[in-house]
């Protein structure tokens, strides 16, 4: 195996189906650890559920319902959206799993032994819709109609709690920023904390005693854990914590919602400061993902099942579509004719033909059989120049996190390709010139294995149908560039099997035309 690689997603609060915003992330994060895969890479992939708080037990009393059983049903939801759209996890983690109270109690005691935590009176506002506390000076509005800075409402609260000495960490926070700038990405979301951490730091209050539903603080009775203390923890849990920690510590990316950046870039690498532990390399907020340009709202009507949009489009679609339309780090907008616009012109179209008419012909014309090198030309080599310079885009710009960019340098090869079998027409050259056709076709075969190779984090299940069909077995990076697989499949006598379009034209069904 080759050099660890841990990607992390922000944990899913079950209290509501999951929407669109849940699986972008899910998606975009699968995509990265595919890659880092492909790269070699010994790769731990964590995604999972953030199952304690208040929240949960005001949605489970508004049902009428046990707070563990609603947890585990919503939870299920989740952990199935994942699975149905391919997310490659290594661990679905639940912040109810024993071995997470173990991790959230000892770096509780961490952060005890180093004198950070201490019992006060906690007075102020409260936001339970994001589970966090927010200074007088952050709010808009006055009396009852207060809000915090996301829009949600606070209420005032008054309880004996733990505090963490979060203003201690205010000076060490600002010198790891300005010492380590990928640490928060992209650079407006890192310019964001730092001016909130440049404001000055309070303590900050962690423990609860009006609910226990949570984890139970180590020698205090009656208080549960801040739920952002515990959902935290959760990476390190999944890399062995409190045990020994697994090579993959420090995660080497947390992929979170710009909505959730503090708890991150500010609460987390102060706990872990405090309790002596490495601190994470990167903290990536994306965007959101709007409808027609507005956030989705239950009250508004415009929430879409992300199950039922795969289901009408297709997983491949899904993917391709948030992974080309979103710019990564910034909001993205989607709608079905959004959707239908963009995979017909370059999955079905662009791509998906290229690879349907280009092995469809030799199955039909060469019996399957790979062309021989025939009579070539410079436009050959120049095709097959482009397509791997476009390859090797989409991979420094996927190094780099610049999703949707490495995206469209894939498609220039695509595009390259579908210009070179136009101004070549193999379909013309069959009786007119064999030899050339053959040249043409083998240089399409080598060009269509690039390209599916390199897209396939972002296309699993279509583009490893092309390469099942091209009986491509190595599909990592190196593969790519792997000059010799072409001559070693023709001397196998490797045949080409009739395809089936891997990605078929998509028709917009009126049922999502009317709710996406």
């Amino acid at each position: 195996m080759g050099d660890p690689y841990y990607i992390t997603t922000a944990i899913s609060y079950p209290n509501g189906r999951p929407h669109i915003g849940h699986a972008y992330e899910a998606i975009a994060a699968d995509v990265i650890a595919r890659f880092q895969r492909q790269a070699g890479r010994d790769v731990r992939f964590q995604t999972g559920t953030d199952e304690h708080g208040l929240k949960m037990v005001q949605a489970a009393r508004e049902q009428g319902r046990d707070v563990r059983d609603l947890a585990a049903e919503m939870s299920g939801h989740f952990r199935g959206m994942c699975d149905a759209l391919g997310i490659s996890y290594d661990r679905f983690i639940r912040t109810t799993d024993a071995d997470h109270y173990r991790a959230s109690e000892a770096i509780w005691r961490a952060m005890e032994d180093s004198g950070d935590l201490y019992l006060s009176r906690y007075e102020g506002w409260y936001s339970v819709r994001d589970e966090a506390f927010y200074d007088e000076k952050e709010l808009t509005g006055e009396g009852d109609d207060r809000l915090s800075p996301q829009g949600t409402p606070v209420t005032w609260t008054a309880e004996e709690t733990w505090f963490f000495r979060l203003s201690k960490y205010q000076q060490p926070l600002l010198d790891l920023y300005r010492a380590n700038p990928d640490f928060i990405r992209p650079e407006a979301r890192r310019n964001e904390i730092e001016r909130f951490v440049e404001g000055g730091l309070s303590d900050l209050s962690v423990s609860r005693t009006t609910f226990d539903w949570g984890v139970p603080v180590p020698g205090s009775p009656g208080h549960v854990m801040y739920v952002w203390v515990d959902a935290l923890t959760n990476y390190l849990t999944g890399a062995g914590y409190p045990d020994a920690l697994t090579p993959h510590w420090p995660a080497d990316l947390h992929l979170i919602g710009k909505d959730i950046v503090r708890f991150h870039a500010v609460y987390w690498p102060a706990f872990l400061l405090s309790a002596g532990i490495a601190l994470p390399k990167t903290v990536f907020g994306h965007g959101f993902v709007l409808h027609r340009g507005e956030k989705m709202s239950k009250s508004v009507g415009n929430v879409v099942d992300p199950l039922e949009l795969a289901g009408h489009f297709g997983v491949d679609s899904l993917r391709y579509f948030l992974l080309r339309e979103v710019s990564f780090g910034q909001d993205g907008s989607y709608s079905a004719e959004a959707i239908v616009t963009r995979v017909n012109a370059e999955l079905a179209n662009a791509f998906g033909n290229l690879s349907q008419r280009t092995l469809s012909f030799i199955a039909k014309n060469l019996d399957g059989a790979l062309p021989d090198i025939g009579r070539t030309e410079p436009a050959d080599g120049e095709l097959i120049e482009e397509v791997v310079v476009a390859c090797a885009a989409l991979k420094t710009a996927f190094d780099d996190l610049a999703l949707s960019q490495g995206v469209e340098a894939w498609l220039r090869g695509v595009v390259a390709c579908n210009q070179y079998i136009d101004a070549q027409a193999p379909w013309a050259l069959r009786k007119t010139d064999p030899a050339r056709m053959h040249a043409v076709l083998r240089t399409l075969v080598r060009a269509i294995r690039m390209l599916a190779i390199a897209i396939l984090p972002v296309v699993p299940d279509g583009a490893g149908r092309i390469l099942d069909t091209l009986g491509v077995a190595t599909r990592d990076h190196a593969a790519i560039d792997d000059d010799g697989w072409y001559d070693r499949a023709a001397s196998d006598g490797f045949r080409i099997t009739t395809p089936t379009p891997a990605f078929p034209r998509l028709d917009l069904p009126a049922v999502v035309e009317e709710g996406a």
